[in-house]
C-alpha cells in the first residue's frame, strides 16, 4: 500500500508500506536524497523526504548546530516549513537547542541540533566463522559492541538464537547508560504484539534470552532496526538468502523475516561488502571505488557516483566468481578457476605476493569495466599484510595504465571502523574489518533516516 502526506511542511513523499523488515524505497536501490522507510514500520515516523533533509543537516551540524534560517537557505524551503518540521523533531526528541548565535541585526538565532541518543540501529556481521554487532547512535557512534564465535553452518535455528541473543545483550546494556532526552517513538509495534505493558518482554519481563523479548520489550521505541551483513549470494530486496558459499543449506532462507519476528524490529539483510562500502561512503568517501574484501571469502562493495550499486537483481559484487583459470581449482561456489579460489589457494600456501598478484588482476578487470576511481582493500587476510596486498594490486593496476595510456587508479587500505573513530585501537586489522562491516550495517538501518536511498 502506499500513501502520500501533504501538508504545508512539504510532508508530500510517496512511501510503500508492507510486511515487517520491507523496503519501501530503503533497502533497494536508488539516488541519494531519497527517503526510504522500512515498510510496515513507521520508522522515526519519517513519512517525509524534507524531514530527512532537515535531520541529516542537523547531523552534519554537530554539536554546534544551526538555525532554523540556514536550514531553510539550504533545503530551499520556507521558514514555516523549516519551523513544522523542527517543532515536530523536538516533540520527538530527536532535536534540541544548541544555544544562540548572533544574527546581522535582530535579535540572536536559535541554533538545534541532533540529539545522537534519541535513537540507535544494530549492525550485524555474520561472518562464516564469528559474529560481530555494534549499537550505533543516530550519528553512528558506536556505544556497544560484542564479538563472539560462530558456524553459520551450525543451521539457522542456532544461528538466529545466537543472533538475537547478541542483540538482546547490547540493548540492555545500553539500558543502563543515562540519556540526555526521553526516547523517540522511532518504532512502533502492531497492538497485541509482545512489548506491551505486562506482557512477555514487555517492561519488567524477561531478560535477554535469544528470542528477542528483552529488544522488543524496554525501551524498544528508540531502536530502529537492526542490519545484517553476510556473505552473498543474496537477494537484498526481500532479506532472502541465496546459495552462500561453503554453506548451501542457506539457499531460500528469508533471514529478514525471520530475524524480524524474532526482535520484533526492521531488519535489512545485505552483503558484508555492500554494508562495508556504504560505511565507507556515508563516512566521507567519495566518489566511485570498489572495496575488495578478502577473508573467509572474496567479494566487492561497489559505490558509483556516491550510491551503493547493487543491480536490479541485486546481486552485483560477486567478484570473488570470476573465472580467471578456465582449467583451475575448484571453488566453493562449484566453479572452477574463480579469483576467490586462486586467491585463497596461494593465502594457503603462504604466497602473500601470489594472492596479491591474482587480487590486482581481479581489482584491473574492475577498473577496465567501470571506470572507477580508487580501489580499497580490507578483510582479516589483505589486513594481516597490508602492504604485501597493496604493493601487489598496484602493481598490476600500474602495468595496466601504461598498456591503455591512463592514469593508474590509487589504490590503498581502506579506513578503519567508519563513524565509530578509532576503536579498533591495535586489536589487529582482523577487527577492524569486522568492525567495518558491522558499523555499514547498522548505516542500511539509519542512512534512509536521513535521506539516502542506497541503504
Amino acid at each position: 500500500m502506499n500513501r502520500t502526506n501533504g501538508g504545508p511542511d512539504g510532508r508530500g513523499a510517496t512511501v510503500g508500506t508492507g510486511p515487517a523488515g520491507g523496503t519501501g524505497t530503503a533497502g533497494g536501490t536508488g539516488t541519494a536524497g531519497s527517503t526510504g522507510t522500512t515498510a510496515g514500520v513507521n520508522l522515526l515516523g519519517l513519512r517525509s523526504h524534507n524531514t530527512a533533509l532537515v535531520l541529516d543537516l542537523l547531523r552534519t551540524a554537530g554539536a554546534e548546530g544551526i538555525s532554523r534560517l540556514e536550514l531553510a537557505e539550504r533545503t530551499g524551503l520556507t521558514p514555516q516549513a523549516v519551523s513544522k518540521i523542527t517543532a515536530r523533531l523536538r516533540a520527538d526528541g530527536l532535536a534540541a537547542d544548541a544555544g544562540r548565535r548572533a544574527s546581522t541585526g535582530g535579535k540572536p538565532r536559535t541554533v538545534l541540533r541532533l540529539v545522537p541518543e534519541a535513537g540507535h540501529a544494530v549492525g550485524v556481521h555474520l561472518d562464516r566463522d564469528e559474529l560481530r554487532a555494534v549499537l550505533v547512535d543516530l550519528d553512528g557512534t558506536v556505544v556497544g559492541e560484542r564479538n563472539t564465535p560462530l558456524d553459520l553452518g551450525a543451521g539457522a535455528d542456532a544461528v538466529l538464537t545466537r543472533v538475537a541473543g547478541v542483540v538482546e545483550e547490547l540493548w540492555a546494556e545500553r539500558d543502563e547508560i543515562p540519556r540526555e532526552a526521553p526516547a523517540a517513538p522511532v518504532a512502533s509495534a502492531a497492538p497485541g504484539e509482545p512489548g506491551e505493558p505486562g506482557e512477555p518482554g514487555g517492561p519488567g519481563g524477561p531478560e535477554a534470552r535469544g528470542d528477542g523479548a528483552a529488544v522488543r520489550g524496554r525501551r524498544r521505541l528508540s531502536l530502529l532496526g537492526a542490519g545484517i551483513a553476510l556473505p552473498g549470494p543474496l537477494d537484498h530486496a526481500r532479506g532472502v538468502l541465496h546459495r552462500v558459499t561453503g554453506f548451501p543449506e542457506w539457499d531460500g532462507f528469508p533471514l529478514r523475516d525471520a530475524l524480524s519476528r524474532r526482535l520484533g524490529v526492521p531488519v535489512v539483510v545485505d552483503k558484508d561488502t555492500n554494508a562495508a562500502a556504504l560505511g565507507l561512503a556515508v563516512g566521507g568517501e567519495g566518489g566511485s571505488f570498489a572495496y575488495l574484501h578478502l577473508g573467509t571469502g572474496l567479494g566487492a562493495g561497489l559505490v558509483i557516483g556516491g550510491s551503493v550499486h547493487r543491480g536490479p537483481r541485486t546481486g552485483a559484487g560477486e567478484f570473488g566468481h570470476q573465472v580467471l583459470q578456465l582449467d583451475g581449482p575448484r571453488c566453493g561456489c562449484g566453479d572452477r578457476g574463480c579469483i576467490e579460489a586462486l586467491c585463497l589457494g596461494a593465502v594457503a600456501r603462504g604466497d602473500t605476493d601470489e594472492a596479491a598478484r591474482v587480487l590486482g588482476t581481479g581489482a584491473a578487470n574492475l577498473v577496465g569495466l567501470l571506470d572507477i576511481d580508487r580501489v580499497l582493500l580490507g578483510g582479516r587476510i589483505v589486513e594481516a599484510a597490508p602492504e604485501a596486498f597493496v604493493r601487489g594490486v598496484r602493481e598490476v593496476l600500474e602495468a595496466r595504465a601504461r598498456r591503455t595510456g591512463d592514469t593508474p587508479v590509487p589504490v590503498r587500505i581502506a579506513s578503519g571502523g567508519g563513524q565509530g573513530g578509532g576503536r579498533d585501537g591495535g586489536e589487529g586489522g582482523h577487527r577492524e574489518s569486522g568492525q567495518r562491516v558491522a558499523e555499514g550495517a547498522a548505516q542500511s538501518v539509519l542512512a534512509p533516516v536521513f535521506g539516502r536511498g542506497d541503504g
